[in-house]
């Protein structure tokens, strides 16, 4: 897992599991200092690993890109 701040957000590299079985690579957002349950961005559309490890090597991968969280969360590329 891999983490990055933005201003007013942090950004987790994140799995989310597919019913039926796999991994989609997601970025979870939650507001710096902040509570609450994080939300996630799932990333890399129409891929799915085999492995949660694998999915969040990719998440990692993206994390990287990212150039930054929204006012809203959204994430900007």
């Amino acid at each position: 897992m891999a983490r990055r701040e933005f201003p007013q957000f942090e950004a987790v590299s994140a799995m989310v599991p597919v019913e039926g079985g796999g991994y989609t690579a997601a970025i979870a957002v939650k507001a710096l200092g902040m509570g609450g349950a994080p939300r996630f961005h799932k990333v890399l559309d129409g891929q799915v690993f085999k492995g949660a490890v694998a999915a969040d090597e990719a998440a990692t991968a993206e994390l990287q890109r990212l150039q930054g969280v929204s006012d809203e969360g959204e994430l900007i590329w």
